[in-house]
């Protein structure tokens, strides 16, 4: 009766281990997809010093500083937009979210800002994407992050939030703004004159 006893519970023991093991590689499988989904330091920096046509060294100065905060993101937008201020501002853009595994995807972004902020210009723009699971989660509202942003190397970088999914947009352009504001940027499907 006793080694009847004993054999469960070894069976038990086993059949305990195995499905530990077996958690434990799932955990490991699905770390290597969301990592293997997910875009590194050198693949971003080539693309940004591609993209603005700045060395690698300036390219790598403000991605270095985005990864610190954000880490490795899972996609990211490449466009161009215009924007202009005289206390309240307006910003259009237009760009394809590029991500792994998934065709290229139109964005249209419009919003407005409001601040001590005077000027215009016309810039490229980089967007980081950061935690986005599904396509169409890029169309919503994005409010800036307050005091995120950094200027280096001629590129300056914000952070934007909604929910989970933060942004990172990279911009270098031509033209003159000076100043500080604060504001959002709707990320959409179609053009949208109204910016708010």
């Amino acid at each position: 009766m006793t080694d009847t006893k004993l054999t469960r519970r070894q069976a038990l023991t086993q059949t305990a281990g195995g499905a530990l093991s077996l958690a434990a590689a799932m955990t490991l499988v699905n770390e290597t997809a969301s990592a293997d989904d997910t875009y590194s330091k050198s693949e971003i920096v080539n693309e940004v010093a591609g993209f603005f046509g700045v060395a690698a060294k300036t390219a790598a100065s403000i991605v270095e500083h985005v990864f610190a905060d954000l880490g490795r993101p899972n996609a990211y937008i490449t466009g161009e937009e215009l924007s202009g201020a005289i206390g309240i501002g307006l910003r259009y853009g237009k760009g394809y979210m590029r991500r792994k595994k998934y065709r290229n995807q139109l964005v249209y972004w419009q919003g407005p800002s409001v601040g001590f902020d005077i000027g215009g210009n016309a810039s490229k723009c980089f967007t980081l994407i950061y935690q986005i699971r599904r396509q169409r989660e890029i169309y919503q509202r994005f409010p800036g992050v307050e005091g995120s942003a950094y200027f280096i190397g001629g590129l300056g970088v914000n952070y934007q939030r909604s929910g989970r999914i933060s942004l990172a947009p990279i911009r270098a352009g031509v033209g003159f703004r000076t100043g500080v504001n604060v504001g959002y940027l709707s990320y959409t499907e179609d053009r949208d004159i109204l910016p708010f």
